[in-house]
């Protein structure tokens, strides 16, 4: 190579050899210069080397080298020298183009073949990995690069094909198979990438410039799966040992994973995984699961059924992340649910479903519904659990000798139906319509009686007080029955009832919180609105007037000097309109009650000219104090116990007869009242002959050996008590109201249509009307306002009913 001479001028050597001596040239005579570069047309090439403008020439240049500080500072002490004239080098080319050798291409390939060897037999390489690339180059450069693709292309496949055609014929055993199958293919990732290391070259510029020639990993690839598919035998059982080292592993044994990994990804590399391995596997899995599904419903309940499924989808889905194609992942659980739970839809609601909401099993609903929902089976879930609410519910709503536990069991069923709705069924909206629907269903089987029993169980709790409970455990019952009476149908028979009971609670003094009662009142208003409310509204309206009227009283002139001394009387003053209707009973009260009516009559009426007063005997009740032998009590008692009591004040035995004589209560109030004073658990008075009932001819007198621990003593919850005839009473008034809007309801219709079908009416009153009613009912309603010449039948057709203005 040409390189700097000595401290003066330059000092070029012999011809260079090949253009890498030019290049040398160049980068070294830029260490002190420029070099021009010029090329003539005859293929001479000079070259100019200009120095920098220091001013100095080749001695100075070949000073640098030698010089030492002394010689520097001398030579700043001479008088400068001006700059030479650059000198031009010039460089003649070969007379004749060098030559490759005849025997190149040979020897280079032979060099590479026998690297190529030593790779596929696990040899010592005998030459450097540089030495081997240069070799590849020098063929790419050469434009040999198209015969070394060929030839490289033509050793592996000789041993690809050799190496396959030894599996034929291996051992049976799938795992010892599958192992020599994995060597093999391990071998050959690793001798591919060896090789392309060694022809890199080759694989970045010919592979890349032409078009339709593979990369040389690709094309051992493609090697292996033209050779693999030549020998089916070893396709084959590579297939088969996977998919029974899969169901072995299904079985519950222990396999070799990062085998099956290895083969599974061998599959997908050559490109033949879905077609050679995937869709058998499906296929075994499907008939695998089919019969594990079929087996297992006939063995097991369906909490452990379900559980199964789920882990055998975790399973699935295991399988798939450690050793499967990531594409099988849909398909395989797609199999795996259409064999264990599309299959078996039916058969899981109709053998466990019952028994799992029987149970209140969440977790087990929880499952059932994630699984039901992953196979679109939501649609048959939903119908399943209506029919359960619908089939429980009428139970209960229909057993007439539990009425007394209707409200609480359906509160019961509607909260642990609610939660499973929350929890099991993820508020599903659908399935929350579902048991909607189910419970108006179920609530009005019995047309008036849940509506009855709701109004009653409000008011025991209302009645009856907190019994330990807290205010805000109180608001959260009455909200929960308010749900209930959401469903029913017949909201007047509910009115009814509860108006009845409110009036007793109000007039008696037994309501538990005058907050809550308001409370409910306020809740109902916002259900049904204030027409339905006015009437409750108005009752508290008279209790609180009341109050005033009777302080008023109670200052008057009248009650100061006309009432008896030693009683304290207090006046509920009602509107008929807001109250339950009550029937009069005329009795003979003692003459101090008879005088504070009298004086209160005076002066109510000189306060409210034009007024009629009515005085409800039944509703009344007193506060008596009793002397008894063990000390003396005060006891709670009904106007008619008091009556009654008061006898005994005379004398200490009396007959049923003498005492109907001496009180004129009604036979039967009496009978009732002194079966509270004399058979119950409080017994103030003794009946002869002993017994439970009353009957003619018994005998009472005072006990005086009457025992109790507490002071005042409750004895009339009798009054509190619903009789059959009060009941019968209530209902009817219903019944009666529901006539007059029946009435009204056809009249408005048939006077906005004036004509109409029979037909058609009744769909209109069935659409107006907001309580249940038959169409035989509403038949006689026709009948009853045809004779009263509301309505005609029509001369050319009795179906057509004309309005008469």
């Amino acid at each position: 190579m040409s390189s700097f001479g000595g401290s003066k001028g330059f000092g070029i050597g012999a011809k260079p050899p090949s253009a890498a001596g030019l290049d040398g040239v160049e980068a070294a005579g830029t260490q002190h210069g420029t070099i021009k570069r010029r090329t003539d047309s005859d293929g001479a090439m000079d070259m100019e080397i200009e120095h920098g403008r220091s001013g100095l020439g080749p001695g100075a240049l070949g000073s640098s080298h030698m010089g030492t500080s002394g010689s520097a500072a001398n030579l700043s002490r001479k008088k400068a020298v001006p700059p030479q004239p650059a000198k031009k080098l010039v460089i003649k080319p070969f007379k004749e183009k060098p030559k490759l050798p005849v025997d190149f291409e040979e020897k280079t390939w032979s060099k590479l073949k026998e690297a190529v060897k030593a790779v596929h037999e696990k040899r010592r390489i005998e030459y450097s990995l540089e030495e081997l690339y240069r070799a590849a180059e020098n063929m790419c450069v050469h434009k040999m690069a198209s015969k070394l693709y060929a030839r490289i292309q033509q050793e592996c496949e000789a041993h690809i094909a050799a190496k396959l055609l030894s599996l034929v014929g291996q051992t049976l055993d799938p795992v010892v198979f599958l192992g020599h199958v994995d060597a093999t293919w391990q071998d050959h990732c690793e001798q591919m990438l060896m090789i392309r290391s060694i022809a890199l070259y080759l694989d970045r510029t010919y592979v890349i410039q032409t078009t339709n020639v593979r990369s040389l990993w690709d094309m051992g690839l493609q090697l292996f799966r033209k050779h693999l598919a030549a020998v089916p035998e070893v396709e084959g059982k590579t297939v088969k040992g996977l998919l029974t080292l899969i169901e072995r592993e299904r079985m519950g044994e222990t396999v070799d994973r990062a085998l099956l990994k290895n083969l599974s990804r061998m599959f997908t590399a050559l490109n033949i995984y879905t077609e050679s391995f995937e869709k058998p596997f499906l296929e075994e899995t499907a008939a695998f699961y089919l019969a594990e599904g079929t087996r297992y419903m006939q063995q097991t309940d369906v909490p452990d059924y379900l559980k199964h499924v789920e882990a055998r989808l975790h399973e699935e889905n295991e399988r798939c992340l450690q050793y499967l194609d990531a594409a099988t992942r849909k398909p395989l659980i797609t199999a795996v649910e259409a064999q264990l739970l599309s299959q078996h839809v039916k058969p899981i609601l109709e053998k466990g479903f019952n028994v799992l909401m029987d149970g209140n099993r969440v977790a087990d609903l929880q499952r059932m519904y994630g699984l039901f929902s992953r196979v679109g089976a939501l649609d048959v879930l939903r119908p399943a659990f209506t029919s359960y609410v619908k089939v429980t519910g009428q139970a209960l709503v229909s057993d007439e000798e539990k009425d007394k536990e209707m409200v609480s069991n359906l509160l019961d069923l509607k909260a642990k139906l609610d939660n499973i709705l929350v929890q099991s069924f993820a508020g599903n909206e659908a399935f929350g319509n579902s048991l909607k629907e189910a419970f108006e269903h179920l609530i009005n089987v019995r047309q008036n009686r849940p509506a009855e029993l709701i109004a009653k169980y409000i008011d025991a709790l209302l009645r009856a007080g907190n019994k330990g409970a807290s205010d805000e455990e109180l608001e959260a019952t009455l909200d929960k029955v308010l749900v209930l009476f959401r469903f029913i149908q017949g909201k007047d028979v509910f009115e009814a009832f509860y108006k009845k009971d409110l009036a007793k609670r109000l007039l008696i003094g037994k309501s538990a919180s005058i907050d809550a009662e308001k409370s409910m009142i306020s809740k109902l208003k916002t259900e049904c609105g204030s027409q339905f409310t006015n009437k409750l509204e108005g009752m508290f309206k008279d209790i609180d007037l009341s109050k005033d009227i009777i302080e008023s009283f109670r200052e008057s002139t009248l009650a100061r000097t006309k009432l008896p001394s030693g009683i304290e009387t207090s006046v509920h003053v009602l509107t008929m309109g807001y109250w339950p209707s009550y029937t009069p009973v005329d009795m003979k009260l003692p003459n101090e009650l008879n005088v504070y009516q009298d004086v209160f009559r005076e002066f109510y009426l000189s306060k409210h000219s034009g007024r009629r007063l009515m005085w409800q005997n039944s509703l009344g009740s007193c506060v008596l104090k009793a002397d008894f032998p063990k000390g003396r009590k005060e006891l709670s008692v009904s106007l008619f116990q008091t009556v009654v009591l008061m006898l005994f004040n005379d004398t200490d035995r009396l007959s049923l007869a003498e005492v109907r004589d001496a009180t004129g209560i009604p036979d039967k109030e009496l009978r009732t009242t002194l079966q509270s004073l004399a058979c119950g658990k409080i017994r103030v008075l003794l009946k002869t002959p002993k017994g439970k009932d009353v009957n003619d001819g018994d005998v009472f007198e005072f006990n005086g050996d009457f025992q109790e621990r507490l002071f005042r003593i409750k004895v009339n919850a009798i009054q509190l008590k619903e009789t059959p005839e009060e009941n019968t009473n209530t209902t009817e008034r219903v019944f009666q109201d529901r006539q007059y809007q029946v009435d009204a309801a056809i009249v408005r219709i048939m006077k906005t249509r004036k004509v109409l079908s029979h037909t058609l009416l009744i769909t209109e009153l069935f659409q107006q009307l907001k309580f249940p009613i038959k169409p035989a009912d509403l038949k006689k309603r026709i009948e009853s306002l045809i004779d009263r010449e509301y309505l005609e039948r029509d001369k050319n057709n009795p179906q057509v009913y004309n309005y008469l203005a």
